[in-house]
């Protein structure tokens, strides 16, 4: 937060005229524009809206209300013996008005000559390409674990709860990508129902972040449970992934380690890929944000670049945390020409933000398809490494099989081996799917799963590795050349 301050002192510093600062925490950005205005010795801040009009250390509350076009015109009109910034709050409204769009670039000119700065507050950004270079855009980021710590401290302190330097780093933790107005909606509700602030409240603050996530519309707060034990095979990748996880310590950080970027998952449907991730989650005990890449296209030219941007800032607000992206070869594998590009350049810009990221959001992609994916989503730099999850061999179908049968009948005494034997070719998934139906025959007759119900289940499932032969060679073919480790 604090870089973003000195970013905010330079601009007025450097006599920068028009501002357009994205947010929608109005209270917490005057607080930062006065906390500025007392570093610089600037005079005096003077707020505007269309319904309050002026407010601030003029005496002429109401006084422009509702006209836009006025407040501008005053402000290029004042001398320069008392320098001012002004803020002006959901200038979006007004921002296609021609006269207004004429005024703002007479400013952009006239302002550069005095000691006042003009600050527009939005929670989007400027809608009009026209006056794109006379504005300065910068985002407000959601509070930091500093700012958190401080804001839960205070809220505890006035409230008589004691709150011990453990606690306070966990729940700041916890509330990572929530505004400072939500954190205090949770506190409150916290000192309504348990008279204090507290760990207990790292729950409603997981509840506060789910609404949080919801609201973006892209991604999706996925709560799993999921664990690592409940996937039979992937040794090689268990063990990678539990290397990873240690390097988010501040002892790796010590050590020189840089933060893991992420996996890619790559082979047949039914590997466990997607069950992966969520174990991974779990395990972790870190949120699971999962990005729908069909919602990150929109229909306004612009749009969809805009919310990749707001989705990586979000994920980032929430770090740190498992950035899931499912089946990424059927959000980025169609043809670029179809839709004018949109889908190259929301790629890039992940892409750039992946090589280039400090934050800790661990990024797991799966893919079904290698050839519909694009070649620079498989370049070094982009995800840690990539795995190939091929099919279970005999010793994973065993441990896939025998896990699935003590999760739900966990007292059935026969052996597997026919039925190992029988299930060359059977991914996770479907292996699982026998378990079910074997179990649905003995049901039907009121009683235990035996191995012949087992054998007949296996026998009447015809697996993916026969209807579709011709991609899993492929998928096989391409990771036999050494460009993905193999998971087991």
């Amino acid at each position: 937060m604090q870089s973003w301050l000195n970013n905010l002192d330079l601009l007025i510093k450097s006599r920068t005229p028009l501002i357009w600062i994205k947010t929608k925490e109005e209270e917490r950005l005057y607080k930062f524009i006065e906390s500025t205005c007392k570093r610089l010795n600037k005079k005096r801040i003077i707020c505007w809206d269309c319904v309050n009009g002026i407010s601030g250390s003029l005496n002429e509350e109401k006084k422009f209300s509702n006209n836009p076009l006025g407040i501008l015109n005053w402000i290029k009109n004042q001398n320069n013996e008392v320098s001012t910034i002004l803020l002006i709050k959901d200038f979006h409204k007004f921002y296609d008005d021609p006269n207004i769009s004429r005024t703002i670039k007479e400013i952009s000119f006239s302002l550069k000559e005095t000691t006042h700065n003009v600050i527009f507050s939005s929670h989007i950004y400027p809608s009009s390409d026209e006056l794109d270079e006379l504005l300065t855009i910068i985002d407000l980021p959601l509070p930091d674990q500093t700012e958190l710590k401080a804001l839960i401290k205070n809220i505890a302190l006035k409230s008589d709860s004691s709150i011990d330097d453990s606690d306070l780093n966990e729940l700041a933790l916890a509330s990572s990508g929530l505004s400072e107005l939500r954190v205090r909606q949770v506190a409150a509700r916290s000192l309504t129902q348990r008279g204090k602030i507290s760990k207990a409240d790292l729950k409603d603050i997981l509840e506060e972040k789910k609404q949080a996530i919801s609201r973006s519309e892209i991604l999706e707060f996925f709560d799993s449970k999921s664990q690592q034990k409940d996937i039979g095979g992937l040794k090689i990748l268990k063990n990678w992934l539990h290397q990873r996880h240690q390097a988010f310590s501040s002892e790796a950080r010590e050590y020189g380690l840089p933060l893991p970027k992420g996996v890619l998952l790559v082979g047949p449907q039914g590997t466990g890929k997607s069950l992966t991730a969520k174990a991974i989650a779990s395990n972790w005990s870190m949120p699971l944000l999962k990005l729908d890449v069909g919602r990150l296209f929109s229909g306004l030219v612009g749009s969809s670049e805009a919310r990749t941007r707001e989705t990586i800032s979000r994920a980032e607000a929430m770090s740190p945390c498992i950035l899931w992206i499912d089946e990424i070869d059927k959000g980025f594998g169609g043809d670029a020409r179809s839709d004018g590009g949109t889908s190259q350049r929301v790629l890039a810009s992940l892409l750039t933000w992946m090589a280039e990221k400090e934050s800790a959001v661990f990024v797991i992609a799966t893919a079904n398809a290698i050839d519909r994916l694009p070649p620079e989503l498989l370049r070094k730099g982009r995800f840690d490494e990539i795995f190939f999850l091929d099919l279970p061999k005999e010793e994973e179908r065993l441990s896939i099989l025998d896990l699935h049968l003590k999760k739900r009948r966990p007292n059935y005494n026969f052996q597997l081996s026919t039925i190992v034997d029988r299930t060359n070719g059977y991914s996770g998934a479907e292996l699982e799917q026998s378990v079910i139906e074997a179990m649905h025959h003995a049901f039907s007759e009121r009683r235990e799963i035996t191995e012949r119900d087992l054998i007949k289940a296996v026998s009447e499932l015809v697996p993916l590795s026969r209807t579709a032969k011709e991609q899993i060679d492929q998928l096989k073919e391409w990771s036999s050349t050494g460009r993905a480790r193999q998971a087991s």
